[in-house]
C-alpha cells in the first residue's frame, strides 16, 4: 500500500472485506439536504430542525453539467470546488455540530482538499470545532512522485472516477468527522456509506447493499421523492395546492440493520410521499432496472414494492442485488472540448409574428452561407411561445402560425470554430436592421463547450486517499442555536385566486382507463424524464395498475421513435427533404428498449442517441430532457378492452 506526501494511504478500488466491522447502531437515519447544485440551502436546514434524530445529512451536488462547468472554471483560475459550499455550511454547520450530525457531500468535485480548506475557515468564522474530512481520488500517474505541490492531488485533464462508498467508510472510521467532502462519488455510495459504518454491513453483505443502494436512489433527487416535481394541475391525481408545495419536506431513510427500510418526510410538512412520487424516483435514470450499476453492487429493481404507512412515510422492500453483484470496472469521465455553441433570441409580436419569425430564421441561416458555406446545418432553431419544446401530438404536426399574439424565435449552433459562433452572433444581431418589422429583444451569446467521455476502468487502476483538518474553535462545544424562526414559510397569496388550504395530494380511487376511444395518455399514467449523456429514460407508471397490459401493446418501440422523432427536427418549419433525413437518422441510430418493472407495476423505458448529443452540448432549450415526459403523455391512444 503506498502512501501519500503527508503519510495518507492510498487505495485501489478493488473490494476489500472490512475487518470485524462494529455495529454501532440498530438503525440509521439519513436525510438529504440537497438534491443537485442549484437547491435550496433553507430547505435543509429545515429538515435539520424538524428531524432531530438525522444522525447524516446528504448534500448531493454533483451532476455531469455541473461536473463539465466546474472544470471549465477551474482551468480559467477559478474553483475546482462548488464555491457554494461557504453558503450551504455557514447556514447548516452550527445546528450540525450541536445536533451532531455529519454532513457528506460531493461539493469538492474537482479539488475537494480546496473545499476542506473553505470549510475549516468556514468554522474558524464560526467560532465552531469542527474535523473536515476528504475522501478523493487520486492520480495513479502520481503515485510515487513525491509531489508536494499545492494541487498535486487533482487529477490531470478534469478525469473524474465514480468512486464508491468504500473512501467515506473509512473517513467515518478513522476520523468520526463533522463534515465529509468527496470528488465524483456515485450519488447513492454518498447515502450508502454511513449505512455500511453504522450498521456494521460487510462488501458481500449483499442483499443489504442492494437495499441501501435503494435508498440512496431514492434519496438521492431530494424533494423530487417528496412532491417536487410532481405538482401537476389539471392531473386529478397530482393536483397539489401551491402552498403545500411551497412547504416541502426534503426526504430521509430509515434503515435498519437487516435492511429494513422506511422513507419519510418531516411530519406536518406539505408536499406528498406515496406510491406515485416512489414509483418516479425508482425509475428516474436507472436504464435496465434489472441491472441497475453502482460502483459496489449492482442491483435488480424490478420486484420492489412501496407501502404506506401514513402521510409521510413509505415502506420500501424488495431491491436484490442482481446476479453480477460488483461491477469489475468504474466509470470514468473524460473532460473534452467538442466546440463553440453560439445562440441568439428574437421577439415578434402581433399580426403574423410566427411568419416573420420564419423569414428571420431564413436571413440567419442565408447570411452565415453566404460567410462560411456550409455551415448552417449545425443550427437548430425554435419558436419560444409555439414548438421550442417540440411537445407536439404525432396526430396533430400542423403549427398554425396564427394561433400566436408573441413568439420568441432561438436560434442555437454548435460549431467547430469559434469564429463561426462569434460570426452567428453578428449575423443574428444584424436582424435589426435588416430583418423584418416589429423584431426586438435581441440577446446573443456564444461559449466553449465541454463533453465529458465515458470510459470504463479496471478497478485496480483506480485510487484513492482519505484525510482530515481540524480546527479547534474558541466557543463551547455544546452551543445553543436558536433558529427556529427560519423554519416559518412565508406564503404569498394571489388576489385573483382563492386560497388554498395546506393539503397533500387528494386521494383517488382509480379505476381501469376506458377503451375503444381516443383519450390522452396524461388520463392513463404518468411519467418522468431523466438523462444520461445522449441517452432518455422515462417511466410509464399507470394510475390503475392493472392499465399495465393494455398499455403494454400501445407502448412498442416503433410508437416511441415516433413520438420522439419530433426532438431531431432542425427547425420549426422543417421541409419534406429535411424530415427525411430527421426519419433516415431515427432510423439508423436511435434505438429504444422497454423494460416493464413487475413490483410497481410499470414500465422503464430507453430512448439512445436522441438529445442532441447530451446535456453539456445539447443544442436544445431543454437540454437534459425533462418536458418530454409532457410530449409523451400528451399523445392520444386507443386502449383495447380488459382482460378479465
Amino acid at each position: 500500500m503506498e502512501e501519500d506526501q503527508d503519510g495518507n494511504e492510498i487505495h485501489n478500488c478493488v473490494i476489500k472485506l472490512r475487518e470485524k466491522p462494529n455495529q454501532r447502531r440498530k438503525k440509521v437515519y439519513i436525510g438529504c439536504g440537497a438534491g443537485f447544485g442549484g437547491d435550496r440551502p433553507i430547505a435543509a436546514l429545515k429538515l435539520l430542525q424538524r428531524v432531530k434524530e438525522l444522525n447524516y445529512i446528504v448534500l448531493e451536488c454533483l451532476a455531469e453539467r455541473t461536473l463539465a462547468e466546474r472544470y471549465q472554471i477551474m482551468i480559467s483560475g477559478g474553483d475546482g470546488y462548488d464555491s457554494r459550499i461557504t453558503d450551504w455550511l455557514r447556514l447548516l454547520l452550527p445546528l450540525a455540530v450541536e445536533r451532531g450530525t455529519c454532513i457528506i457531500t460531493n461539493m469538492g468535485a474537482m479539488d475537494p482538499v480546496g473545499a476542506q480548506e473553505k470549510v475549516v475557515e468556514i468554522a474558524s468564522s464560526l467560532g465552531l470545532s469542527v474535523s473536515v474530512a476528504v475522501a478523493h481520488e487520486v492520480s495513479s500517474a502520481k503515485l510515487g512522485s513525491g509531489s508536494s505541490t499545492k494541487k498535486s492531488y487533482i487529477m490531470e485533464g478534469g478525469i473524474s472516477t465514480y468512486l464508491g462508498a468504500a473512501p467515506i467508510v473509512e473517513c467515518l472510521e478513522k476520523y468520526q468527522p463533522d463534515v465529509v467532502i468527496t470528488s465524483r462519488v456515485a450519488d447513492a455510495a454518498l447515502f450508502l456509506a454511513p449505512m455500511v459504518y453504522e450498521l456494521g454491513w460487510n462488501w458481500d453483505d449483499l442483499e443489504q447493499l442492494a437495499q441501501g443502494s435503494l435508498a440512496g436512489h431514492l434519496l438521492e433527487c431530494g424533494c423530487q421523492l417528496t412532491g417536487g416535481y410532481f405538482m401537476h394541475p389539471g392531473d386529478k391525481y397530482r393536483d397539489i395546492s401551491f402552498p403545500s408545495l411551497l412547504d416541502l419536506s426534503l426526504p430521509y431513510a430509515e434503515m435498519s440493520f437487516d435492511g429494513s427500510l422506511c422513507v419519510a418526510k418531516a411530519d406536518g410538512s406539505g408536499g406528498v410521499l406515496n406510491f406515485s412520487t416512489c414509483a418516479q424516483q425508482l425509475l428516474y435514470e436507472v436504464g435496465d432496472p434489472g441491472a441497475y450499476v453502482t460502483p459496489d453492487v449492482v442491483i435488480d429493481f424490478r420486484n420492489v414494492s412501496f407501502h404506506s404507512l401514513s402521510a409521510h412515510k413509505v415502506l420500501c422492500a424488495g431491491a436484490k442485488p442482481s446476479l453480477s453483484s460488483a461491477p469489475d470496472e468504474l466509470l470514468r469521465l473524460i473532460p473534452k472540448e467538442c466546440g463553440w455553441k453560439g445562440w441568439g433570441e428574437i421577439s415578434y409580436g402581433g399580426y403574423e409574428c410566427v411568419k416573420r419569425a420564419k423569414a428571420a430564421e431564413y436571413l440567419v441561416r442565408s447570411w452565415m452561407e453566404e460567410e462560411f458555406p456550409g455551415v448552417s446545418c449545425n443550427l437548430a432553431s425554435y419558436i419560444i411561445g409555439l414548438d421550442s419544446l417540440r411537445t407536439t401530438s404525432i396526430h396533430d404536426n400542423n403549427i398554425s402560425c396564427g394561433a400566436s399574439e408573441e413568439i420568441r424565435l432561438r436560434m442555437d449552433g454548435l460549431f467547430e470554430l469559434k469564429e463561426h459562433a462569434v460570426q452567428f452572433k453578428t449575423e443574428f444581431t444584424a436582424l435589426y436592421t435588416n430583418g423584418p418589422a416589429g423584431g426586438g429583444g435581441i440577446s446573443t451569446g456564444h461559449k466553449k463547450e465541454i463533453i465529458l467521455e465515458k470510459q470504463l476502468v479496471e478497478r485496480e487502476s483506480v485510487f484513492w486517499r482519505t484525510a482530515v483538518k481540524s480546527w479547534k474553535g474558541m466557543r463551547p462545544d455544546k452551543v445553543e442555536v436558536d433558529l427556529g424562526h427560519l423554519v416559518k414559510t412565508s406564503i404569498w397569496h394571489d388576489p385573483l385566486s382563492p386560497p388554498h388550504p395546506k393539503s397533500c395530494s387528494p386521494v383517488i380511487e382509480t379505476s381501469p382507463a376506458p377503451s375503444g376511444q381516443k383519450i390522452p395518455l396524461y388520463s392513463v399514467a404518468h411519467s418522468r424524464v431523466g438523462d444520461k449523456g445522449n441517452d432518455m429514460n422515462f417511466s410509464i407508471i399507470p394510475h390503475f395498475p392493472s392499465d399495465i397490459e393494455r398499455l403494454k401493446l400501445i407502448i412498442t418501440p416503433q410508437w416511441v421513435k415516433e413520438v420522439v422523432s419530433t426532438l431531431l427536427n432542425p427547425s420549426s418549419f422543417p421541409d419534406t427533404i429535411s424530415i427525411m433525413k430527421r426519419d433516415k437518422w431515427v432510423s439508423e441510430h436511435v434505438s429504444v428498449e422497454i423494460y416493464e418493472v413487475k413490483g410497481i407495476e410499470s414500465l422503464n423505458i430507453v430512448v439512445r442517441n436522441i438529445l442532441d448529443g447530451g446535456v453539456n452540448c445539447s443544442r436544445r432549450i431543454d437540454r437534459h430532457g425533462k418536458t418530454i415526459s409532457d410530449l409523451i403523455l400528451c399523445q392520444k391512444v386507443v386502449l383495447p378492452p380488459s382482460v378479465a
